[in-house]
């Protein structure tokens, strides 16, 4: 892959510390590193170690206790609450490891709910849904509820509804945690062919080794630092 020289996310100095009683627990600090255009990125490191935490910084769900985040030039971590909300549903799509699919609804109606939220009629927010639900191999249950789904085809439709907003980021906190490894590969295959396609900036928060090690960099956070390490050096 061709990876241009344009940073695409970058962080400085960042620190996120949380109250605990009377004392307070630094859970990262001094965190800098950038995300190149086109790029997919690994975070790997323990449960607990801040990983999920920092995708949220990353995509101004959370505030950092200090330092900064840009964003293809904006500022993120200095944002207002509409800003924020405006900013992430215009450039930035999530897949979490739980699914969040709202059970009352159809395949086709999750992937539509971005669109749908931020005032696109419904009968686009549906069109746009069938294609993203074909990009991902759910032609044939787009009228399925979640329940009916299985877990691989709920992160599917989750995917597709990440993807639905064409953002230019994909932020990715343990995407096949929950699956089986088969289904894993399936959906990571997946994640990997639409990162190319689409021409996203990608950042995969991950415990798998074999997943990380597809992709351009790992990063590794431990003991609230940050530093990068090579695919070959990760355990088998």
């Amino acid at each position: 892959m061709h990876l241009t020289q344009q940073k695409m996310l970058r962080v400085e100095n960042l620190k996120k510390v949380f109250r605990s009683g009377q004392s307070d627990l630094v859970l990262f600090e001094n965190l800098s590193f950038d995300v190149g255009q086109g790029e997919m990125l690994a975070i790997v490191g323990e449960s607990g170690a801040g990983k999920s935490t920092l995708l949220h910084i990353l995509g101004a769900l959370d505030k950092a206790s200090s330092g900064n985040v840009y964003c293809a030039q904006l500022r993120v971590n200095f944002l207002s609450e509409n800003e924020a909300a405006a900013f992430r549903n215009r450039e930035l799509g999530f897949v979490w490891q739980f699914h969040y699919l709202l059970p009352e609804f159809t395949a086709l109606e999750n992937a539509a709910m971005p669109l749908l939220l931020r005032g696109d009629s419904r009968s686009i927010a549906l069109q746009e849904a069938a294609h993203w639900l074909h990009e991902v191999g759910l032609d044939k249950r787009a009228h399925h509820r979640s329940g009916e789904l299985s877990g691989g085809e709920q992160q599917r439709v989750a995917l597709a509804r990440a993807l639905i907003t064409k953002p230019k980021v994909l932020l990715a906190d343990e995407p096949t945690g929950d699956l089986d490894m088969q289904t894993a590969e399936a959906v990571f295959d997946l994640i990997a062919r639409l990162h190319d396609e689409q021409k996203l900036t990608s950042v995969i928060a991950t415990h798998n080794f074999a997943f990380a090690r597809r992709c351009d960099r790992v990063l590794r956070l431990q003991h609230g630092k940050m530093e990068e390490v090579q695919a070959d050096a990760l355990p088998a």
